[in-house]
């Protein structure tokens, strides 16, 4: 079963992004580039990513698994549409399927 680890965000202006953040809710963000920070909560966190060139165009939601091929596998078994392959996250360990 997937669970919902962390939705990330397109920003333009990261740090403004996240002083406000961190001003509205009291969030703490860990900085991995000067283009990507995201809250260390170990609850459902929030990233946010500055970087325009990779940026999506809506929230993207990271739903963490057990086995990453097999949910690619069933996710497209349930007609949904791939648009991105698999790619490594800033701050995943590394290991199959990260």
């Amino acid at each position: 079963m997937g669970t919902l680890n962390y939705v990330e965000l397109s920003v333009h202006d990261l740090p403004a992004s996240a002083r406000f953040f961190e001003r509205a809710f009291g969030w703490k963000l860990k900085y991995f580039s000067s283009h990507y920070a995201a809250t260390m909560t170990g609850l459902t966190d929030i990233a946010l990513r500055a970087d325009q060139a990779t940026a999506t165009k809506a929230p993207l939601p990271v739903i963490e698994v057990d086995d990453l091929p097999a949910a690619l596998s069933a996710v497209e078994q349930a007609g949904g549409v791939i648009t991105r392959p698999i790619f490594t996250f800033p701050g995943v360990s590394t290991g199959a399927g990260s």
